[in-house]
């Protein structure tokens, strides 16, 4: 194993590869992850974090930057650390075990695939209230409505992994521009929204609570850790021995760009929009630009909203889907069974199909999924398993005894003990 590492590393610095200069591939990737990240968790964190006042969102705007780079560049180190070429399910078998690799690729499995059935609820809920109140037409029946959306997107995934990482860039610059343009137009119309709670500064065991309550939120809003294990693998094969600083400044720099355009936008929201309002949006089971959108009058808005949050849910489903699909595969390798590449693909296309369409007719509520499964599970993936396996796995040693890797564990803990508590509730 360590002749293998050995002769794998020289290999590595040979790359020509380096990190003189910025490329056009990074500037993909960076996008690629704020397009997987920004989607329906963002497009609901105003809902959710306006109704519980206005100083935990302050905290928790100042907690957004290293509780989301921290947790995903230790992920990407997690699967940098493993073999060439070895995604997250390989990477985990390598380090834990066939027992352990098996356990933990079917947890991850879990903690991305309901984000899809998030995301499939979204786009089916934005198309509905698009077509009822802004095209002024009675939408199809749900279940023809839902089927006909998720077989378009799954039409894109069979493009292939690069062609969706392209493509999902490409639409992040028109979303920065539209999402900057609504931030913005809605600053005339504040009121004070979230202001009125300013001056009730609330008991610490109650902000505590509330805190407690909205991180897997949080966490999930600015997740893009289905995406984390294609982007390592890509970097460790351009830059090799120089794949955790050069991911560690395209990660830096998509966070910084997410955590400032999103906070902007969601300040916005809730000055604009009164707590009551807010409830009732999450009433609605809508997203913060469908619920605007109904709101003003301005046939612009009434029209960009909807269409924004379509392109938003549309390219994080599509980033989600290489998490899902590539948990889903490990599954059934590690299961013993081999089958042919392409029967395999289209076997999971169909899974995924069948159960997103079933979901998104029912129409659970978005907000109750997201906190439930979305983010206490993702957290135990992005948050706890880098941080154990810095201490337990000699190949990721040289990070131990960083301050962030316990500002990272106490995040994780948090969020997987929300999750305790919402099911005991």
């Amino acid at each position: 194993m360590n002749d293998q590492a050995n002769s794998v590393d020289e290999r590595y610095a040979t790359t020509p590869a380096t990190l003189s200069s910025w490329s056009r591939q990074d500037t993909t990737w960076m996008l690629g992850l704020f397009g997987t990240a920004i989607g329906a968790g963002t497009l609901f964190l105003p809902i959710n974090a306006g109704l519980g006042g206005f100083w935990p969102l302050v905290i928790l705007a100042l907690l957004a930057f290293p509780m989301t780079f921290f947790a995903h560049r230790g992920l990407t180190r997690f699967v940098l650390s493993g073999r060439e070429g070895s995604d997250i399910t390989d990477v985990v078998e390598e380090h834990f075990g066939i027992k352990a690799g098996a356990l933990i690729t079917l947890l991850y499995f879990f903690a991305i695939f309901p984000i899809l059935l998030i995301y499939s609820v979204a786009l089916t809920n934005t198309v509905s209230s698009f077509m009822e109140h802004q095209l002024h037409i009675l939408p199809p029946p749900r279940a023809i409505l839902s089927f006909v959306l998720i077989l378009g997107l799954l039409a894109v995934v069979r493009c292939g992994e690069q062609v969706i990482v392209k493509a999902m860039s490409l639409m992040v610059y028109p979303f920065i521009v539209a999402l900057l343009f609504l931030a913005v137009y809605l600053v005339p119309h504040w009121n004070g929204g979230i202001l009125s709670t300013a001056s009730v500064v609330p008991a610490p065991s109650a902000l505590l609570n509330t805190l407690w309550l909205a991180i897997p939120v949080m966490v999930f809003s600015f997740n893009h850790s289905p995406i984390i294990s294609a982007f390592a693998v890509d970097q460790k094969r351009q830059y090799g021995a120089h794949a955790d600083e050069r991911s560690s400044q395209i990660l830096s720099r998509a966070h910084l760009l997410m955590v400032v355009m999103v906070l902007f936008f969601v300040f916005s929201c809730v000055l604009t929009l009164s707590p009551a309002q807010l409830a009732e949006a999450k009433a609605q089971n809508l997203s913060i630009l469908s619920y605007l959108a109904n709101h003003f009058n301005n046939p612009t808005i009434a029209f960009a909203a909807p269409l924004i949050a379509f392109v938003a849910i549309a390219k994080s489903f599509l980033g989600h889907y290489i998490g899902a699909s590539e948990g889903l595969k490990g599954l059934v390798l590690k299961s013993g069974r081999r089958p042919a590449p392409k029967a395999l693909d289209r076997m999971t296309a169909a899974f995924m199909l069948v159960v997103c369409w079933i979901v998104a007719t029912l129409n659970p509520s978005i907000l109750g999924m997201i906190e439930t499964l979305g983010g206490p599970i993702i957290a135990s993936i992005l948050f706890l398993m880098p941080m154990y396996a810095i201490r337990k796995v000699p190949a990721m040693a040289k990070y131990r005894g960083q301050a962030s890797n316990v500002f990272v564990t106490a995040v994780g803990l948090v969020a997987i003990t929300a999750l305790v508590y919402s099911f005991m509730a």
